[in-house]
């Protein structure tokens, strides 16, 4: 049985918006097949297939900061760090068995989810 569908998500770097507001903390859904079939008919990806990541992105983060919404052109904007890591993020929770792990605080005893952070990071 399905149990999560959204998860949150902190950018290494931050979306630089306009105003000049970084905004890191974020949540992603799981993405639907229509998600990904969508986006191969946009004339964007069409000219530059590149484009196609920018799009499914967009389509799947559900919240970014205090933004009322996230499009292509923000996501245009991003360092590549923070594209790199929302491409990873995304096959993370898009896998069947995604790596969220449930754990047990050894001194409280409280039961909670965990993202395991990438070698490296």
């Amino acid at each position: 049985m399905l149990e999560q569908t959204e998860f949150p998500f902190l950018l290494p770097q931050g979306y630089l918006d306009p105003e000049g507001t970084v905004h890191c903390e974020g949540t992603m859904r799981l993405s639907t097949a229509y998600d990904e079939i969508a986006p191969l008919q946009d004339p964007r990806v069409q000219a530059n297939p590149g484009y196609l990541v920018l799009i499914l992105l967009s389509r799947v983060i559900t919240r970014l900061g205090d933004l009322p919404a996230v499009n292509p052109k923000m996501l245009e904007k991003l360092f590549s760090a923070d594209l790199v890591y929302l491409q990873d993020f995304y096959q993370r929770i898009n896998q069947n068995n995604h790596s969220r792990l449930h754990v047990t605080c050894p001194h409280c005893q409280g039961e909670f989810q965990v993202e395991p952070v990438p070698v490296g990071e």
